[in-house]
């Protein structure tokens, strides 16, 4: 199973396991965050400190997307760790949400330098911040 797929899963487990101790509502929402990497960087050290520290830096908005929503931003990481480009490639529909999305991994800026065995001069990486129940 890859990463992603294991925070997804493992917070649903702990959702699952929430509601039934808790007796939580059913449908209560969550931000979560998925970085997919360029197929070429093959470091998961490295994948876990972009993660960690965009997670670090997310601030929720007051509004949120409905649940099965998100928004993707896109960003070139250059050699050095610094964001060359970012942008919202996919709207929530929830204009805070999307802007709040783009400001944690702009603000997450610098990221550690590229790893030395990464052949190229830039990495892309996509951020998904999404709503799940």
């Amino acid at each position: 199973m890859n990463a992603p797929l294991q925070r997804v899963w493992r917070a649903g487990g702990r959702l699952f396991a929430g509601l039934l101790l808790a007796a939580l509502p059913a449908f209560a929402a969550q931000p979560s965050l998925n970085v997919y990497f360029q197929s070429t960087l093959k470091d998961p050290a490295y994948q876990k400190k972009v993660f960690q520290k965009v997670a670090s830096t997310w601030k929720a908005p007051a509004a949120f997307p409905a649940v099965g929503k998100k928004c993707v931003v896109q960003a070139v990481l250059s050699r050095d760790g610094r964001v060359q480009n970012a942008f919202v490639s996919m709207e929530s529909g929830v204009k805070a949400w999307d802007k709040a999305s783009l400001a944690a991994v702009e603000k997450a800026s610098p990221f550690p330098p590229l790893p030395e065995s990464y052949p190229h001069k830039t990495l892309e990486a996509h951020f998904h911040v999404a709503v799940v129940p």
